[in-house]
């Protein structure tokens, strides 16, 4: 069977527009926001659930029936399943990725990840949004597939940005493989995460955007690389303004 797991809600349409045959898994997750670090899988849920329904809108149950109960379904997939992980090249997207990987890091599936079809690196840090369905099915003609090395090395990445280990994380990033291509800027971005955003967001205030809207769509051309949603850059915008 052929599972695909989507980075988002928002590419479930267009994804079944495709036709490519498979299930569907979507993440509805944002690893790269909040806590990560727990002693079991039930307390990591039960924080993340937590956690999340402090920064969001969601109804009660929505955690346990849209997300947790999601990547139980990967937990229990069996050894002949080919899994198609549908990611982005920025930071949100790359988190979950690795969260996917280490989740399944015992089965003996067969992985591919799938990446957005850019053509110039102006493009790299785009979503699947951006691209019709032609391009959606381009994309999966052209999925790479995991190797052992390749799925340790997620699970590393994982580890890693748990912990926030940030040394551990820019030494993997000096790894080469076909299934983490922009992995070294992506590690560098991780590194300076508590940093980096922050420093931007203030530069971009201090230039006179000090409504939210402007200041958010500057943000997101300038550090793209990040993936950050509005949530993400509301909490430091609020917390610079305050």
């Amino acid at each position: 069977m052929k599972i695909h797991v989507l980075a988002g809600e928002s590419l479930v349409e267009p994804f079944r527009k495709t036709e490519i045959e498979g299930d569907i898994v979507v993440c509805r997750e944002c690893f790269i926001d909040g806590d990560l670090e727990a002693d079991t899988l039930e307390e990591f849920w039960e924080m993340r659930e937590k956690y999340l329904s402090q920064t969001s809108e969601e109804e009660p149950g929505f955690y346990e029936e849209k997300v947790r109960d999601e990547f139980i379904r990967l937990w229990n997939l069996s050894d002949r399943n080919e899994v198609n992980l549908w990611f982005e090249y920025e930071l949100f997207c790359q988190v979950n990725l690795w969260f996917c990987l280490w989740l399944l890091r015992n089965t003996e599936a067969r992985f591919n990840v799938v990446y957005p079809p850019f053509k110039t690196d102006a493009d790299v840090w785009k979503g699947f949004a951006y691209y019709d369905v032609d391009e959606l099915k381009e994309s999966y003609g052209a999925k790479a597939t995991f190797g052992h090395d390749d799925v340790y090395l997620g699970v590393q990445l994982w580890e890693a940005f748990q912990k926030r280990d940030f040394e551990k994380l820019l030494s993997l990033g000096e790894t080469k493989s076909k299934c983490f291509p922009r992995l070294k800027e992506v590690c560098e971005a991780a590194a300076e995460i508590d940093t980096r955003p922050k420093a931007t967001l203030r530069q971009i205030i201090d230039s006179g955007k000090t409504e939210f809207g402007e200041a958010f769509k500057e943000f997101s051309e300038i550090e793209a690389i990040y993936g950050f949603g509005d949530l993400q850059v509301k909490k430091i915008f609020d917390e610079l303004q305050g």
